[in-house]
């Protein structure tokens, strides 16, 4: 049976949001919908990488367990949450998209051997795909991207690499307030 620390079932994506606390700003008036929304969140995600959601429940075998911060299925995809980071112009803090990434197996084990180290931030950065679908045009599953090993209490950060896709773009030159409006609302359900 497989047994990685830290490793359970999937919590739900509300129990999710709360443990997180996602940091939000003033609220906005749904463009698609009509609906106010009282809070316009600076912190979306999913709760698993896309392989994880493609599973079919009796497929999510003994071989395969999730966390809030890691997911192994089969024991052959490896993948760690961290922060993918858009600068907002003229905001001191960021838009930050939870993103799930794919290590190898080697990179795995050795962020897996670090998670509760001191010092881990030393580590060189980690090659990694983009395993989240976010709401981009041409989808963003494989992109590819460094993972940056932050202090221990911080998820690594989610740096692309250079392309000509649009996350990329936004995540190199910044956005405004009102994209962070248009991410939102493409991103979270119709009420």
């Amino acid at each position: 049976s497989f047994s990685q620390p830290g490793l359970t079932q999937p919590a739900s994506a509300g129990s999710l949001a709360r443990t997180l606390g996602l940091m939000t700003e003033a609220g906005f008036q749904c463009s698609t919908c009509g609906q106010y929304n009282a809070e316009l969140p600076l912190v979306l995600g999913a709760p698993a990488p896309a392989a994880w959601d493609a599973l079919s429940p009796e497929d999510r075998t003994e071989y395969s367990a999730i966390s809030s911060d890691q997911c192994v299925i089969n024991g052959e995809h490896f993948f760690v949450l961290g922060r993918l980071e858009i600068p907002i112009l003229d905001r001191a803090e960021p838009f930050t998209w939870l993103c799930w990434v794919s290590l190898s197996e080697e990179n795995f084990d050795r962020a897996c051997e670090l998670w509760q180290q001191e010092g881990r931030e030393s580590e060189p950065p980690y090659f990694a795909w983009v395993q989240s679908a976010l709401p981009y045009p041409g989808g963003t599953l494989d992109l590819k991207a460094s993972l940056i090993t932050k202090p221990l209490g911080q998820r690594p950060l989610v740096q692309l690499q250079a392309c000509d896709h649009p996350l990329y773009i936004e995540q190199s030159r910044g956005i405004t307030m009102e994209r962070v409006r248009q991410i939102v609302e493409a991103a979270l359900p119709a009420a």
